[in-house]
């Protein structure tokens, strides 16, 4: 058979994600049941969520704006008006059998997610933003499987990406950057092992230089970064491998098995008439008016895509500690905060440093977040100033910056209250210099005779006879001056 690189120079992946994203809110898309991770099972549950009889579902309005955000932030293009749709289906964890979903008027289409790959961003289309309810939890245990129902009718929104991505690497970044876009816009916890974001792949493979798609497959809830990757990887490997030894590839769902690192048929692919969607006669039409549009306009924040840019072209921080401090809006906006109290743009590299270094070392040991840093971003501005004009050194600054973190103490006062000031003065620095090479013979004749491994005793003797506190750019200026070489 073929070994696979060869079948990849021939053949290539095609990827589309629908992602399930779980909304925000207190309560239920469509009924005021509460949503609680971890709470009793089937203690969430109401006439409506259980379905019975005379039992009728009201919108919740705080999933619309949740998903405006999500809309507007992917550039979509937001429907006035939008429908909700019955989505038939039996199963025993949708007790009235149907899930209230949008089928042919979304609220949202034709927007893009920016995702970062390396030190670039691409552009990846999206077909639709719907919004709809989740179904409840399955756990099979044996020959029994347990309901619980607390999750069912819990808001979503479902993202669904056209056909572009293609490969698992790309697929596993499109994952990470609407993970970061909804906890951003705090449209969503986004906790992948609450299964608050899921995902399901469709995959197939064309011979290269084609248009035509293949026959695609779908891998069904797969809640990890790291599983939509290798999920992809060995479904693409699948299929060529099975085309390769003459066979077809069936359009059907699989399941992934994270523990067995393969994959299983879980029935065939349904398509949307075998669902029989229709309008839901109970619900009116969905209105998006001027008023809550503006407001979500008003509000809207500046994305992590700009931001990763705007670092690496502006400030010139490398692609990798761009990515680093986008990770979370609070990390960004205390980055920001901090450069603004410094008040200079060319040293929004030298802040990164002491943040991604110093700042989140510190807070880690201490289990804290950037929110509840007690080093604010002034305090930080004002340590950074200290060591760049002289005042102190990196070593001494990086001591200053563990008793300020502790006490909350200001660098200046600190600085002052121990009497570490750098010694930048050229006539202090040179008379210690000359006393050092006059108290050394030995050494000097050795240095001046080549051996150059002796340069750092002389700055050692002058670090030690200044308790550390000489200027070392100076202090090696004036060394080579005096020692001729």
């Amino acid at each position: 058979m073929t070994e696979l690189a060869e079948l990849l120079e021939l053949w290539e992946p095609v990827i589309g994600l629908e992602v399930h994203v779980q909304l925000a809110t207190r309560s239920k898309a469509f009924s005021p049941a509460g949503v609680v991770f971890g709470a009793p099972p089937n203690s969430l549950v109401d006439p409506t969520v259980l379905g019975l009889p005379g039992s009728l579902p009201v919108f919740n309005q705080a999933a619309l704006a949740l998903a405006l955000k999500l809309g507007v932030a992917t550039g979509s293009q937001i429907r006035a008006k939008s429908r909700f749709a019955r989505k038939h289906y039996f199963y025993p964890d949708q007790p009235k059998n149907y899930q209230i979903s949008q089928y042919d008027e979304p609220l949202c289409e034709n927007g893009h997610l920016d995702v970062i790959i390396g030190g670039a961003v691409k552009r990846i289309k999206l077909t639709r933003i719907h919004l709809e309810e989740d179904a409840g939890k399955l756990t099979h245990v044996g020959a029994m499987s347990h309901v619980d129902l607390n999750r069912s009718g819990v808001p979503l929104v479902e993202v669904v990406s056209a056909p572009e991505l293609t490969s698992s690497e790309e697929a596993a970044e499109f994952m990470r950057s609407l993970h970061r876009l909804v906890r951003w816009l705090e449209i969503s916890e986004a906790d992948m092992e609450k299964g608050q974001l899921r995902c399901d792949a469709n995959v197939s493979v064309r011979l290269r230089g084609e248009d035509r798609l293949g026959t695609r497959t779908e891998l069904k809830n797969i809640n990890s970064f790291r599983f939509v990757q290798n999920a992809i990887d060995h479904e693409i490997a699948r299929q060529l491998r099975l085309i390769d030894g003459g066979g077809r590839v069936e359009r059907e769902t699989r399941l992934w098995d994270a523990d067995a690192g393969q994959s299983a048929p879980m029935r065939s692919k349904e398509e949307a008439n075998d669902y029989r969607y229709f309008p839901d006669p109970d619900l009116p039409v969905l209105v998006v008016d001027g008023p809550t549009m503006g407001g979500i306009l008003r509000a809207q924040p500046e994305l992590p895509a700009a931001r990763f840019q705007r670092y690496q072209e502006d400030i010139g921080l490398s692609a990798d500690d761009a990515r680093t401090m986008i990770g979370e809006r609070a990390l960004a906006e205390y980055f920001d905060a901090t450069c603004k109290a410094h008040g200079m743009l060319k040293s929004g590299r030298t802040i990164a440093n002491w943040i991604l270094t110093e700042l989140l070392g510190a807070l880690n040991k201490a289990g804290k977040g950037i929110a509840e840093s007690p080093m604010p971003p002034e305090r930080l501005a004002a340590l950074v100033r200290l060591v760049e004009d002289g005042t102190i050194s990196g070593k001494i600054g990086k001591e200053v910056f563990e008793e300020a973190f502790a006490k909350g103490e200001e660098p200046g006062a600190i600085v002052e209250r121990r009497g570490v000031q750098q010694i930048s003065d050229e006539a202090t620095l040179a008379a210690v210099v000359e006393e050092v090479v006059a108290a050394s013979p030995k050494q000097t004749a050795e240095y001046q005779g080549g051996k150059d491994s002796l340069f750092g005793y002389f700055v050692g003797q002058v670090m030690k006879k200044t308790q550390g506190r000489a200027n070392p750019v100076i202090t090696t200026d004036l060394l080579k001056k005096r020692l001729g070489r």
